[in-house]
C-alpha cells in the first residue's frame, strides 16, 4: 500500500461514535504487538517514546531522532502510523511533513505548548496558523497526511478556570479546523458530560485519551469520540506488570 493509500484509509477510520483505537507504541516490538492484536493503525508517543530512549518527554529527542526511530516502526508493520511530533521540535512546517513522509508516517499530532520556548502556550490563532501550513505542507508532497490538532488547555491551570478551559478548547479547536486540521484534540481526561460538548460542539472528529486497564471501546463510543489512543499509559501499564513479575525474583 502506498503512503497515499496508507493516509487515505487512515482517515476514514475517523468516525465519531464508531471510534478507531491507536494503542500508543514506541519502537517496532510495540508497533507489532499491536498489528497482531488486530488493530487498524498505531500512534507513536512522544512520551514512551522518549523514555524508550532514556531521554525527557517534551521535546527531549530531535526529530532527526525520532524520525529514526519512526523508520524502525514503519518497516516492522503495514498499516498506518501517526506521530506525535510535540509542538514541532521548532522546525518548519514543511521539514516537518517531509520527515515523517520520508519515514513512512502518514498522520501527526501537533500541540500547542511550544516546548523550545519556556513552554509557552501558541495564541489560539498562531497555532491554527501553524496548522494551515502543515495541511499546505502535505498537500505539496501529494498526501493527506492526517492532522491531528491539539491543545493543552485543559493542562494548563494557568489559563483559566475549568469552564474557561473548555470555551478556550472550543475556540482553539475550531480555529484549528477552519484550517485544514482533519481531527482534533482536547488533550486531557474529561468528565462525560464535557467529553459529550466537545464531540457535539467540535466541527471534525475527536481524539480522546484512554486508559487500557480502564474505560473501553464502548464508552468513548457512546461519547461521540471517533479514536482513543493510550498517550504514555499502554507503556506504564506494562511497566507495572513486569514489575510485578520481577517481584518474584528479587
Amino acid at each position: 500500500m502506498t503512503l497515499k493509500e496508507h493516509a487515505e484509509t487512515f482517515l476514514a477510520l475517523h468516525q465519531p461514535g464508531n471510534p478507531v483505537i491507536l494503542p500508543t507504541v514506541w519502537d517496532a516490538w510495540s508497533a507489532k504487538l499491536v498489528q497482531e492484536s488486530g488493530f487498524s493503525a498505531i500512534t507513536v508517543g512522544s512520551h514512551p517514546l522518549a523514555n524508550s530512549l532514556g531521554r525527557a518527554d517534551n521535546e527531549g529527542m530531535t526529530f532527526t531522532e525520532v524520525t529514526a526511530r519512526i523508520k524502525e516502526i514503519t518497516a516492522a508493520v503495514d498499516i498506518p502510523v501517526s506521530v506525535d511530533i510535540e509542538s514541532g521540535y521548532a522546525q518548519k512546517p514543511a521539514t516537518l511533513i517531509e520527515g515523517l513522509l520520508e519515514a513512512g508516517a502518514v498522520g501527526l499530532n501537533i500541540e500547542d505548548t511550544v516546548h523550545s520556548e519556556g513552554k509557552r502556550l501558541r495564541a489560539p490563532q498562531e497555532h491554527a496558523d501553524l496548522v494551515g501550513e502543515l495541511r499546505q505542507a502535505a498537500d505539496a508532497a501529494g498526501v493527506h497526511v492526517v492532522v491531528n490538532a491539539r491543545t493543552d488547555v485543559f493542562m494548563r491551570p494557568d489559563t483559566g478556570t475549568p469552564a474557561e478551559r473548555l470555551d478556550s478548547a472550543l475556540e482553539r479547536m475550531k480555529l484549528a479546523a477552519a484550517a485544514g486540521a482533519d481531527v482534533l484534540y482536547p488533550v486531557g481526561r474529561h468528565e462525560p458530560e464535557v467529553l459529550r460538548r466537545l464531540t457535539s460542539e467540535l466541527p471534525l472528529p475527536v481524539n480522546s485519551i484512554g486508559i487500557p486497564a480502564q474505560d473501553g471501546r464502548a464508552y468513548f463510543a457512546e461519547l461521540g469520540v471517533a479514536r482513543v489512543s493510550f498517550g504514555p499509559f499502554l507503556q506504564n501499564a506494562l511497566t507495572e506488570y513486569a514489575n510485578g513479575l520481577f517481584g518474584i525474583w528479587r
